[in-house]
């Protein structure tokens, strides 16, 4: 055989498997890059497993356990979606790994990287909480910068913690099957580093549980003296964020454009039903649920507890002392596992409230 002869006949081919790869290369990056966000590799992850519509362009990263609509103009999530159950979030819970690293799936010039968060004073904060990963490798991968933005740090440290990311995990826990959590940041405020990374005015995270066809969101400033609002409905969030997230809710499934008149306060406490934690009798809740009473916006209160009958019937005598809405007092009890320990003197009131 003829070696010489060979080697010439596969130069050209190799150049051309090159070419071929280069032009494939280009072609991606040359590709409008709101076609790309199909996520072939994680649409399980998604409700019905139908992708959200979004005015802004990005590219779409799979995680194992969730799944990131990255911007590469403002180099944070666009959106990030999770699937939630009980099991999952039960299950042993990993140590916090801490190990932030730039996502190396995107083009350099489209990543945040670690030196634009150093001395910015302003938090990397997760979209998809390491509290909710449960084994080792999904740990890790939730602190890819893909899965980052700039957070004010006392909100990130503090309310989004508490009073956010908490509550929605201890849902979760309680609910009877998966529950889908979209969470992202939208509005400009400047950025950080040389790279440009964009620092969001608000932030939110939507719940979704399909066994209940009821979603709401939180939303907040990214300040760090940021106060909780009253939860938007889903109709409210696709107003504020521009996108459609596609959830089969009938009542919602045609947004319309908020009321000028509305405040945030009367504006966010319409239709289907969300609940209000309480691990210490707060004034201030009690008379927020008092107010939306008050104003012929609830249905009904149901309050569920587990061990706290004490704190469940002070907020009950608290509610129906003022107005005659109907209250269900119930206890509920989760699996006694140590993951739950710290909720069992946790009382929840689960407020029903009226359809317009």
């Amino acid at each position: 055989m003829n070696w010489d002869h060979k080697l010439s006949y596969r130069a050209p081919l190799l150049q051309l498997f090159r070419l071929v790869s280069l032009i494939t290369l280009i072609g991606y990056l040359a590709t409008p890059l709101s076609a790309l966000a199909l996520f072939d590799e994680c649409k399980n992850l998604f409700p019905d497993q139908r992708i959200p519509t979004s005015p802004l362009v990005g590219r779409d990263l799979c995680f194992d356990s969730f799944a990131v609509y990255y911007s590469p103009q403002d180099k944070k999530p666009i959106y990030v979606v999770e699937k939630l159950n009980r099991d999952q979030l039960l299950a042993p819970h990993p140590r916090r790994s801490n190990q932030f690293y730039e996502e190396a799936r995107l083009p350099f010039s489209e990543r945040a990287h670690l030196s634009d968060y150093r001395g910015s004073g302003y938090d990397r904060g997760h979209n998809a909480p390491a509290g909710d990963m449960s084994n080792e490798r999904a740990m890790a991968q939730s602190f890819s910068l893909a899965n980052m933005m700039p957070q004010a740090r006392q909100n990130n440290q503090g309310i989004w913690a508490k009073n956010i990311e908490e509550p929605t995990r201890h849902y979760a826990k309680r609910a009877t099957g998966d529950v889908y959590v979209f969470t992202g940041s939208t509005g400009n405020q400047g950025s950080i580093g040389r790279g440009h990374v964009t620092i969001p005015s608000h932030l939110y995270k939507l719940v979704y549980d399909p066994s209940k066809n009821s979603a709401w969101a939180y939303w907040i400033e990214n300040t760090n003296d940021a106060l909780m609002t009253p939860l938007i409905s889903y109709a409210e969030l696709v107003t504020k964020t521009g996108i459609d997230f596609h959830l089969p809710i009938q009542s919602e499934s045609t947004p319309t454009k908020p009321d000028s008149k509305k405040t945030v306060q009367n504006a966010g406490l319409v239709g289907g039903w969300y609940p209000v934690f309480f691990d210490t009798y707060s004034a201030e809740k009690v008379n927020a649920i008092l107010n939306s009473i008050k104003t012929g916006k609830v249905a009904s209160v149901q309050i569920q507890y587990d061990q706290n009958v004490e704190l469940a019937k002070q907020i009950t005598s608290q509610l129906q002392s003022q107005t005659q809405v109907v209250i269900e007092l119930s206890q509920s009890s989760p699996p006694d596992t140590p993951g739950v320990t710290y909720e069992r003197k946790r009382v929840t009131v689960i407020v029903r409230s009226k359809v317009n």
